[in-house]
């Protein structure tokens, strides 16, 4: 969209410190480089210090003026930061990322230029991106409200084989060929989870995945006709059924993509169980009876690149 030249009025690098290998250098790097393209630009660095702190930093920048948040990270730190914006009514801050973890599926998906270009373009010609979110909202099955929470998904959320490659993924080594044998490793593991969607059944599915954008968990492809900013998320589901049948998906999700898949704006179901579902590579525990509901925010995101 158009808008004003100097349209931004700082520049905030949020980053890991655990990993310093990357992260950080990433962070300075971009630092040194924004400094001599846009020396009028402040650009700071900020270190995470626990879980959550990413979207208690954005959150907190977010409260005044026109920040550009970065999260120099994966899919995982780089979901708090674009919590953390939401979290906060009426901001005008925009948040984007620069690929710095292990999947970083929502930036591979998503990017057309350069980070740094795309600050400068934005900055100076006020070119920014409006992506759509997803939005999770759930309501626990104890009555109490205690565990009734609300939560945005940048690229996709996860229910069934998605969780448990995750888990897979945390404990075993990085590299290509360990992390594709660790997820075949996982269809042992694999257990179905019940739900019942809004409108059907109770259902057993192997896998269930709600996407808003096209390539997820690293090295897999969903749909083929979806964009991040069309009002829709695909959903990509596999009933319960024999083994080799999720082993074949999977494999061709990583080989020539999936075919093209149910694209909606809401979707709603309860849990039978108390389950794992991943969003954006992050883990949560849904307890049994939980209400969920899963709708498309077209246009909630303000980002670059």
């Amino acid at each position: 969209m158009a808008g004003e030249a100097g349209l931004l009025d700082r520049v905030v690098l949020v980053y890991n410190p655990v990993n310093r290998r990357v992260p950080l250098t990433m962070a300075q790097r971009l630092h040194d480089e924004l400094s001599v393209r846009l020396p009028e630009l402040p650009v700071t660095l900020e270190a995470t210090q626990h879980a959550g702190h990413a979207r208690e930093l954005a959150a907190a920048f977010a409260r005044s003026g026109r920040p550009l948040i970065v999260a120099v990270s994966g899919d995982g730190v780089y979901n708090e930061v674009v919590n953390g914006v939401l979290d906060t009514p009426g901001s005008r801050a925009l948040a984007a990322v620069a690929a710095g973890g292990n999947a970083n599926d929502h930036r591979r998906s998503t990017r057309r230029m350069p980070l740094v270009e795309a600050i400068v373009a934005a900055h100076r010609d006020g070119r920014t991106r409006q992506l759509d979110l997803l939005r999770v909202t759930v309501n626990a099955g104890d009555g109490d409200g205690d565990g009734s929470w609300r939560r945005y998904a940048h690229s996709y959320v996860g229910l069934g084989l998605t969780p448990l490659m995750a888990v897979g993924l945390r404990r075993d080594r990085k590299g290509t060929l360990a992390e594709l044998v660790s997820v075949l490793r996982t269809f042992s593991a694999l257990t179905p989870v019940e739900i019942v969607r809004e409108g059907h059944e109770p259902a057993l599915y192997d896998s269930l995945i709600f996407a808003n954008v096209s390539g997820m968990a690293k090295y897999g492809r969903v749909g083929s006709v979806g964009r991040p900013d069309d009002g829709l998320f695909e959903v990509v589901a596999r009933r319960h059924g024999g083994r080799w049948r999720i082993v074949a998906m999977t494999l061709r999700a990583v080989t020539v993509g999936l075919a093209v898949q149910a694209r909606v704006d809401r979707v709603a179901f309860t849990t039978v169980d108390p389950i794992p579902m991943q969003i954006d590579g992050e883990l949560v525990d849904l307890t049994a009876a939980a209400q969920v509901s899963i709708d498309c925010r077209p246009g909630a995101l303000t980002t670059v690149g």
